[in-house]
């Protein structure tokens, strides 16, 4: 990752789904990293330097348009985006209900279009603007009992390639990160043991543990950086090796 340029400071971030997880360890990396970081989300995360918050429900069109609001009335522009809130989901096809479907879609692919919407035009005023959508892994591999959100993770990708070609003649660049399992306070949530589910994807693991969410943010930094202006429409597999690898150890 490169060092931060002179003038870094002054870059506008604003991270959805920020109060914990992927979303909290990117909203700090960026803060880090000098940047004046807004966290999206329907509660204010722990204590973060650097971070200040603005209620958002993505789910929501009024609210995500009051979060910006408030936003560009505050910093007058944006530099970055990262589209990270989401929900979870467990079944098939053939389990799923309508409801199901509607609400992590909701939230998955129709909150990233939400965000994105209200942030362009100030991303417009930004320099090197940029957005980073939060995929996963799910959206390229077939994953058991993952239909919903496999499906929504998969539109997510499609819906950034989709965003690119719209907004490069812009100069503004929209690529994505597929995390693979991550180490978060989530993580087997919507299975029936949440620990036995925990230590299954450790084992399918190539390198035998999950993935840090601290690894997932330097990655989301990265792809924001200005220094990669040629890169858009791009998709960055930070899955640990489960989508290209065989783990021979515990298949």
């Amino acid at each position: 990752m490169s060092t931060p340029a002179s003038g870094d400071a002054a870059r506008v971030v604003a991270v959805t789904g920020a109060g914990s997880g992927i979303g909290l360890a990117t909203a700090s990396a960026f803060a880090a990293a000098g940047m004046t970081v807004v966290g999206l989300d329907l509660r204010e995360g722990p204590p973060s330097e650097g971070v200040g918050w603005i209620p958002c429900d993505v789910a929501d069109d009024a609210s995500v348009s009051a979060a910006f609001a408030a936003l560009g009335d505050a910093h007058g522009k944006l530099d970055v985006v990262v589209n990270n809130a989401g929900i979870g989901g467990k079944g098939t096809v053939e389990t799923a209900t309508d409801e199901a479907w509607l609400q992590v879609f909701g939230v998955n692919v129709f909150g990233v279009a939400r965000v994105s919407r209200h942030a362009i035009p100030l991303l417009r005023a930004g320099h090197a603007a940029t957005i980073v959508n939060v995929a996963s892994s799910v959206a390229v591999a077939g994953t058991p009992l993952r239909a919903v959100y496999s499906a929504s993770k998969g539109a997510v990708a499609a819906l950034t390639r989709a965003m690119a070609a719209d907004l490069v003649a812009e100069g503004i660049r929209v690529n994505a990160v597929y995390p693979g399992p991550v180490h978060t306070a989530v993580t087997g949530r919507y299975d029936a043991d949440p620990v036995a589910a925990r230590q299954m994807l450790t084992a399918r693991m190539p390198f035998g543990h999950l993935i840090g969410a601290d690894e997932i943010a330097r990655a989301i930094v990265y792809l924001a950086d200005p220094a990669n202006r040629s890169l858009t429409g791009a998709e960055f597999r930070y899955d640990g090796g489960t989508t290209e690898l065989v783990n021979f150890g515990t298949a």
